[in-house]
């Protein structure tokens, strides 16, 4: 098992001011518009990928 280092700083977000940390949460979701989602536009390619998506898991599942 790896062991964790103390560095003796906060890193990432832990780093941040409290402020900062809301800045970036607020962006959340909000960067691109429904109409620009590509799932939105063409729903067979969100089909695909969702079923591509399950023959996946399925294949991890079973081992192959």
């Amino acid at each position: 098992m790896t062991e964790v280092k103390p560095t003796g700083r906060p890193r990432g977000f832990a780093a941040m001011s409290p402020e900062q940390r809301r800045a970036i949460a607020s962006k959340g979701g909000t960067s691109v518009s429904p109409e620009q989602r590509t799932f939105s536009k063409n729903a067979d390619l969100a089909r695909a990928a969702g079923q591509k998506g399950g023959l996946r898991r399925v294949e991890k599942s079973r081992g192959d």
